[in-house]
């Protein structure tokens, strides 16, 4: 059985590793991925989570966690449904526009 299979469909996913979660409500502060042995209750796995943004929250009600990665106490914390996409691989909108336009010149 492959554990990756529907990874093109939104769902509860380890950030680090992509494993699929089978969670019955919210993780607490110390559960840990299977997979990769990464804590659950992150940051980087909550629905406000947004890396464009000062603090990397959309939720002005949280206090600044400084470690994204590691697990925290945030009540606000909800886990999102995502697609996974692996952290090494950069996605922002400035990076995707460098390589159009280098496309685009044949650079």
């Amino acid at each position: 059985m492959d554990l990756f299979a529907d990874s093109a469909k939104p769902n509860l996913h380890c950030y680090n590793c992509g494993r699929p979660l089978d969670l019955k409500g919210l993780p607490g502060r110390g559960e840990k991925c299977l997979g990769c042995e990464a804590d659950l209750r992150v940051c980087r796995n909550c629905v406000s989570w947004a890396p464009e943004l000062a603090y990397q929250c959309r939720d002005r009600r949280a206090e600044e966690i400084a470690d994204k990665t590691r697990g925290n106490f945030c009540e606000y914390f909800d886990f999102a449904k995502r697609i996974y996409v692996p952290i090494h691989e950069d996605t922002s909108q400035e990076d995707k526009a460098r390589e159009n336009i280098k496309k685009l010149l044949d650079l």
